[in-house]
Parts: structure tokens; sequence; C-alpha cells
């Protein structure tokens, strides 16, 4: 394999939005890890007087990410953050005006391998939302595993995101007088081993949990499609079928989260690595679909709304795609 080294001329922001995003790898990676190392380092040496008040703290504070988290404006706006939208760089596109006297759900698709689109729109202050969507608040709702992780958690909910559980999404569509933006990532785990280049694949024919609660609460649904999202990294070819995608889907069952084998380029080389290509990320917000309140859906009117849906995100991709380089051969494929 020919390594291509990155030239030594490079300008100085282009230096800072790939340490931006590096770091933003290494949270998602192994900050986790680290923090669980640091708790154990404190209890294997006995330091009970910062462990044991953690730990107290933790206890009643467990259910804050149900709670609408945490969110804290000065990490949001941390400098890093703007190197990082910079580095595809990330866009917000707003195709039709938002009642801010209603709740929202915002679908985003695809999930692709890091949801580097959801993040930098919805998580950051250096995005465009709070301009093209005044009198609203974003709530990334994410897999409530990470949020079981001591010091993490705290470090995760200063960005703004809330666990994905039926409480925490009740507890954010319930405001009065609305306001709030439910983002769901509905594809899941099980769609980010299908994030590859070229690739629209979408697990949502059986996602429909998210119908219900808009039907509940009456919260409008958004169709949102993040255009080159899949392309940021390449994955190792796993078929259905084949051992490997075998072994995820059973790995991806047990621990409730996926393991996708992914590369793309180096810090200081092309070729290969972990940092994801400098791709432009274009999140494209579709036209709201009005959802009256019904405290008790039956199945079918779940299933008519979810078609509507499904229609309309389709859609959405079908009207823009030929503004982003895809072929107008290509569609969505949904599972």
């Amino acid at each position: 394999m020919k390594v291509e080294f990155a030239p030594l001329n490079i300008p100085l922001a282009r230096r800072l939005q790939t340490a931006a995003v590096f770091q933003w790898v290494l949270s998602f990676l192994l900050l986790a890890e680290v923090c669980i190392g640091i708790l154990l380092i404190l209890i294997i040496y006995n330091y009970w007087f910062l462990y044991i008040p953690y730990l107290t703290w933790l206890y009643f504070d467990w259910r804050t990410p149900e709670q609408g988290g945490r969110r804290s404006n000065w990490v949001r706006s941390w400098t890093v953050w703007r190197y990082f939208k910079d580095y595809f760089p990330i866009h917000l596109i707003k195709t039709l005006d938002l009642d801010p006297s209603h709740n929202y759900i915002f679908g985003f698709h695809p999930h692709g391998v890091l949801v580097a689109g959801a993040f930098g729109n919805f998580c950051t202050n250096y995005s465009d939302f709070t301009k093209l969507y005044p009198g609203f608040t974003a709530y990334l709702h994410v897999l409530p595993i990470w949020f079981r992780c001591p010091l993490f958690r705290e470090y995760l909910m200063s960005s703004g995101p809330v666990s994905v559980s039926k409480k925490s999404l009740c507890h954010v569509l319930s405001k009065e007088g609305g306001g709030n933006i439910s983002i769901i990532v509905l594809g899941g785990a099980e769609e980010s081993l299908d994030a590859h280049p070229g690739k629209f694949t979408l697990f949502i024919r059986q996602r429909k949990g998210f119908v219900k609660i808009a039907l509940t609460h009456g919260a409008h649904l958004v169709p949102v499609f993040s255009f080159g999202e899949n392309e940021l990294f390449k994955q190792v070819s796993n078929p259905e079928g084949s051992w490997l995608r075998t072994v995820q889907d059973k790995l991806q069952k047990v621990m409730g989260f996926a393991l996708p084998l992914f590369h793309a380029r180096g810090i200081f080389q092309y070729s290969f690595g972990l940092m994801p290509y400098r791709k432009p990320i274009h999140t494209v917000v579709g036209h709201p679909i009005p959802v009256r309140q019904t405290l008790n859906p039956t199945s079918e009117q779940i299933e008519e709304l979810h078609q509507t849906y499904m229609d309309e995100l389709k859609k959405l991709f079908e009207e823009h795609k030929g503004k982003y380089g895809i072929p107008e051969t290509e569609t969505l494929i949904f599972k």
C-alpha cells in the first residue's frame, strides 16, 4: 500500500481542524474506558475522599439523562467545536420554517459510523441551528449505555445529548408551549453496520416506537437526511450472511451497540487511520408532518403515520440528492 503523507505547509486552521476531529474520535473510542480506569484506580488506591462523594452524587443524579440532561453552554461554545465543524465542513439546511408553539421529533438519517452530522449540528453552538430555528431547544437522543459510564456521562451531557429511552423522550416532548425538538437517529446501531460509502440503506421499517410517541404527545414528525454521512469512513466488507456480519449482529444484540470495523485517513498521512475523511456533510431538514395528539393510538394509526413518514423521507432524499452529487439512479433502501 502506497502511503500518501500530508504536506508540511498545511495552514494552521486545517491543522487545528484535524486536531479537533482527532480528539472527538478519541473521546468516543477511548474516553469512556479512560474514565472507568480512573475510577478504578481511585478505588484500588482507596482515595475514598474522591470516589465516595462522586458515587454518592451519581446515585442521586442517575436519572438526569432522562430528565433533560445537564448541558453546559460553556462546553458547547468551546472553540474546538468550531474547528470540528469546519473540518468536513458540516452544514445545516432548512427547507421550511417550524412553528415554535409545537414540539417536534426529527428523525435523523443515516446513522453513519459516528453520527458526525448530528453532533456537529445539534450539540455545539457553532452550527446554524439557533439562527435557522430561533426559539427551539434541540435534544440529541443517544443510547442509554453511554450514560452508565461514570465521569464520561458528565462530559457527554455537557454537550446536550440525553437518553433515547421512552422516559427521556416523553420528558422532552411534554413541554407546555412547544419549542423542544427531539433528534432520534432512527437506524441505530444496526444501521451503522451498513454505513458504506455510496450506500443508502436505512433500518426503519420496524422502527415504529417514535411514531407512537409522536401520536401520544402530538409532536410533529420531521424527516432529516444528512448527505455525506456515510462517506466519512470505509468499512471492512460485511455483507449479510458473512461470518463478520454474523459476529457483529450477535455482539450488537448482546451489548446494545454495534462494532463496525472502519478506517479512513491518519493524522499525518491520507492512506490509513481512524480519522474521518474531509467530506462535506449537508444535513437537510425536511417538511414537518402534522400530528394530532392521540393518547391511545391504534395499530392502524401508527402504521398509517409510519408510512407517511417513510414517503416524506424518500421524497426529501429524491428532491435533494442531485445537489450533493448522488446519481439519479440511486435511491433509498428501507429495511
